[in-house]
């Protein structure tokens, strides 16, 4: 029986291990044809000849991206935006949720100032009021737009809300005792004991301050003040020449739409490929924690 169970083990691990590595691959697949049609030729590409690996291999597309001061210029924008927009949101998500993950008993109008923030999430002012507002404050051109109108994202102040809300009540009502206020109660002990969850808005944070294309195009009337996002999405998926110079024009021979849409993707995408690996092991832990409400 013994022997049984443990060959019926082994096989099951095997099947298991065969089939996650199948998901894995699967997941893979998307990620390795676009980087395969980036560095493959315009003709094989638009001939559809180029399926997991580069056919008459070039760089051109990374070239004519990269060769661009306007494309520096654009991702310096998207790192002080992604910079400066996460250490804001963080900061202000934490603050708010504090509050909010007492008990009524402890802050009279949590309940109400709860429902005014949910009510955010099922109606908006709409896009012209909220540019409106933009331009009154004087923001318009300035890294503020791309801020400010998004620094505290409801879902995650939620998901951190209740977070603390599972926390043992036990720790606050001991800080409470020796002397620690709310503030010095928040940042030497929920915030240390909540990096999971910290990690995931602040992934969430990022990727959406990263993606964000719509609002340099709304808020930013010089091209470059434009972000990364919306600099690629006019550039590369507009193919817009007014940017394309004499010397570059033996380049875009070599180039077609999907080698340039498939280079912006995975530039686009990298810099999260690189973060992710190092909160993906708070992310599950921060997801279900934060989504638990007692």
């Amino acid at each position: 029986m013994i022997t049984d169970r443990s060959l019926g083990r082994r096989v099951f691990i095997a099947g298991n291990f065969t089939f996650l590595l199948l998901i894995s691959f699967l997941c893979l697949m998307p990620i390795m044809h676009i980087l395969a049609i980036s560095f493959s030729s315009g003709a094989a590409a638009a001939a559809g000849k180029v399926s997991l690996w580069p056919v008459d291999f070039t760089t051109a597309a990374y070239d004519n991206v990269f060769g661009k001061p306007e494309y520096l210029r654009a991702f310096w924008v998207s790192i002080q935006r992604v910079l400066l927009g996460t250490a804001l949101s963080m900061a202000l998500m934490i603050v708010t949720a504090y509050p909010l993950s007492k008990d009524p008993r402890q802050f009279r109008l949590r309940t109400f100032y709860a429902w005014v923030f949910v009510f955010t999430i099922l109606f908006s002012g709409g896009l012209i009021p909220t540019y409106l507002t933009v331009k009154n404050l004087g923001m318009i051109d300035t890294l503020w737009a791309l801020v400010l109108p998004t620094a505290i994202p409801v879902f995650n102040v939620i998901l951190l809300l209740n977070f603390y809300r599972n926390l043992p009540k036990e720790l606050e009502e001991s800080s409470r005792i020796d002397g620690a206020g709310h503030f010095k109660t928040l940042w030497k002990i929920y915030v240390p004991l909540s990096l999971p969850a910290l990690a995931t808005t602040g992934l969430f944070t990022v990727v959406g301050h990263w993606n964000s294309w719509f609002d340099g195009m709304l808020y930013m009337n010089h091209t470059e003040n434009y972000p990364l996002q919306t600099f690629l999405q006019t550039v590369i998926i507009k193919m817009d020449f007014r940017f394309i110079k004499a010397e570059q024009a033996e380049l875009m021979v070599k180039l077609s739409d999907r080698t340039s849409r498939a280079a912006q993707i995975f530039v686009a995408a990298f810099p999260i490929l690189i973060v992710y690996p190092f909160l993906q092991r708070f992310f599950i832990k921060g997801i279900v924690m934060g989504s638990v409400k007692e």
